[in-house]
């Protein structure tokens, strides 16, 4: 016997195409449209902070980088994974405890090494060869 779930119900989008007979060319679910909205603010933000004018090239790259993004993010947001549960995951992997990569021991010294003038290859400082007389 089979048992038909309710996971249709819930692969439903919503969507808002535009008003009738005037739809938009793209289709984006709501959530794209805030996720949108916030990325094109930071990014022009960013630009902003890094000393890239306000002119439309610059708004142009923004627009670009925020479809890139929007779309990056609206591919891992669904009815299972809801925006703010993608928001609270990333937020844990950035705070998250990590392995520790620091060794044990402090800084290298070389202040043991003995420096002075440099030896000829073939002689030996432990003491003089003395010939026969």
């Amino acid at each position: 016997m089979l048992v038909r779930t309710d996971d249709e119900v819930y692969r439903v989008d919503s969507v808002w195409l535009g008003p009738p007979r005037a739809t938009f060319p793209w289709r984006a679910r709501y959530v794209s449209y805030g996720v949108g909205l916030l990325a094109m603010i930071l990014v022009m933000f960013l630009q902003r902070r890094l000393g890239i004018g306000l002119d439309f090239f610059s708004v142009a790259w923004a627009l670009v980088i925020t479809v890139v993004v929007t779309r990056f993010l609206g591919q891992r947001i669904d009815y299972e994974r809801p925006l703010g549960q993608v928001v609270a995951l990333f937020g844990h992997e950035v705070r998250g405890p990590r392995a520790t990569t620091a060794t044990a021991g402090g800084a290298v010294r070389s202040g043991h090494v003995r420096t002075g003038p440099a030896v000829a290859p073939g002689r030996r400082s432990g003491g003089r060869r003395r010939g026969r007389a």
